[in-house]
């Protein structure tokens, strides 16, 4: 009879319990409902900022498209034309070396090795004074070559070569400066560079000078992208006749030394820019750029004491008043 009375309180007991479980997911799904709640504005927000963004950054892709790529026949046009207008703009362009005779163009050419063409014709006058002719530069002492050269640069090094290619031109070549880039490149410190600058300059003879200056235009222009000497001046050949080599180099070096500098171009100020795919990597201001102009274009004097009768710019000055 005791156990009878205790069944009820069971089921009232299991009642509540079955109430309680009920009553939890309604419980769990509000707070989920608060929670969503509470993340809505936030995710709507982000989402607002996310379209803001992207429409302000549409323009600026717009603005910049994609360089087509250009042919080889439209880059041959292109660096014609950068030719014809470097000619106009540099009329008087000239080797930018002192000198009377064959020999004194491969010396001084040797000599303008990790110098400017400016000291080389500072230096060169006393030099020539002393040693006029393949022989008696063969025979001076190799310390008192040294001394006359010394304003140059590396003048051990540059005093042996120069009694090097003076002795072989006394006695392989008679004392005179061979006109065949073959021979040139046999004397000692004279390699391509200098054999073409002889060859164009002293004898007629066309030739692609490939120094610092004319290498980096070469690139910037879009005429090659190597960076070996002799591969420019391959490359470079295939673009132009033969008959403008000589010239074109010293278009383009005399545009290097003055407007297209290695460091800060003077975009701005450069007449070609429309021609260049390289407007921009350096000043781009008309003003600003004017005052990067150097030599002649930047009122300054130029290179060489003795320069040509239609050279629009100053004399420069000997090396004892500079």
């Amino acid at each position: 009879m005791n156990e009878t009375p205790a069944k009820p309180a069971a089921k009232k007991t299991t009642a509540k319990q079955t109430a309680t479980k009920r009553a939890a997911p309604t419980t769990t799904t509000a707070a989920k409902k608060t929670t969503t709640a509470k993340r809505a504005p936030a995710a709507k927000k982000a989402a607002t900022k996310r379209a803001a963004a992207t429409k302000t950054a549409a323009p600026a892709q717009k603005a910049a498209p994609a360089r087509k790529p250009e042919s080889r026949v439209a880059m041959v046009r292109r660096a014609r034309r950068i030719n014809r207008e470097l000619a106009e703009l540099y009329p008087y362009a000239h080797p930018e070396l002192d000198f009377t005779n064959p020999f004194e163009l491969l010396v001084a050419t040797v000599l303008s090795a990790q110098t400017t063409d400016l000291r080389v014709n500072q230096t060169t006058p006393r030099l020539f004074a002393a040693c006029p002719t393949p022989e008696d530069m063969a025979a001076i002492p190799p310390e008192q070559l040294e001394e006359l050269i010394r304003p140059t640069g590396f003048f051990r090094a540059k005093a042996k070569s120069l009694i090097g290619l003076s002795t072989a031109l006394r006695d392989r070549f008679g004392g005179e400066v061979p006109g065949r880039l073959e021979d040139l490149v046999t004397l000692p410190g004279v390699g391509r560079k200098t054999a073409n600058v002889v060859l164009g300059n002293a004898f007629g003879v066309p030739g692609i000078t490939v120094d610092t200056h004319f290498g980096r235009l070469a690139r910037r222009f879009g005429w090659t992208t190597a960076q070996d000497a002799e591969k420019v001046e391959a490359d470079v050949a295939e673009i132009f006749p033969k008959s403008d080599w000589t010239m074109l180099s010293h278009r383009v070096v005399f545009h290097g030394r003055r407007v297209c500098h290695s460091r800060k171009p003077a975009c701005g100020a450069c007449p070609i820019a429309p021609l260049c795919p390289a407007y921009g990597e350096g000043e781009t201001d008309p003003e600003k750029a004017k005052k990067l102009l150097k030599y002649e274009l930047g009122g300054q004097p130029g290179q060489r004491l003795k320069p040509p009768a239609d050279y629009p710019g100053r004399p420069a000055a000997p090396l004892a008043a500079s």
